[in-house]
């Protein structure tokens, strides 16, 4: 691995877990609460707590009430856990590893970090509590990127879908600003791992 990438890596992680520490603090607090007034139509905002197997099984308990149910629902089917993982897996294991690791540590923040309540009309919202960071997010990323390296002249059209994928996540009410800026990151860290490991693999001579 050279010098470069390999800085790129730590950086990355170091900034995920700056902003895994941000979020818990507060630091994204107003900015967060700004959307769900301004920036959320598609969102009912019903007092419910999500689960990870709503993000990880596609269109599972999926809500097809408003415009916006239906366009997020089908522009991010494919950062959908089991199809991200199918799609990645044609281009290389290594990036469904990606894949794994970015659930994984999705699965261990939404655990474990505590972030100050954002509210709608006098009322907590559940399922903001536990929402970083963004695995859809993280998996458009790591599909984009998989994708993009064995489709070059794919990637104008794969970074459109990522970031249509991103606003309407926002738009319908899935996801805060700063869960979207952490899912990036962590997809961006993942993808880069999974590049890395793919340079070394060719190195050995190992498809």
């Amino acid at each position: 691995m050279s010098a470069s990438r390999r800085n790129a890596i730590v950086a990355l992680a170091a900034l995920f877990a700056a902003l895994a520490v941000l979020v818990a603090a507060g630091a994204f607090a107003r900015l967060d609460q700004l959307a769900v007034n301004h920036a959320m139509p598609g969102s009912s905002f019903k007092p419910a707590k999500t689960t990870l197997l709503n993000a990880l099984v596609p269109l599972y308990h999926s809500s097809w009430h408003s415009g916006y149910d239906i366009a997020v629902n089908l522009v991010a089917l494919p950062a959908g856990f089991l199809v991200a993982l199918a799609l990645v897996s044609l281009v290389s294991r290594v990036y469904a590893l990606a894949v794994l690791a970015a659930v994984v540590v999705e699965a261990l923040c939404k655990e474990t970090l505590v972030r100050p309540k954002l509210r709608h009309a006098g009322h907590h919202i559940g399922a903001f509590h536990a929402s970083f960071p963004s695995g859809h997010a993280a998996r458009a990323v790591i599909v984009a990127v998989a994708l993009g390296a064995l489709y070059p002249r794919l990637r104008s059209l794969l970074a459109v879908w990522v970031a249509a994928t991103l606003a309407l996540l926002v738009l319908a009410g899935w996801h805060t600003p700063s869960d979207l800026l952490g899912g990036v990151c962590l997809g961006a860290l993942c993808a880069a791992g999974a590049g890395a490991l793919g340079r070394r693999g060719l190195a050995r001579g190992r498809p």
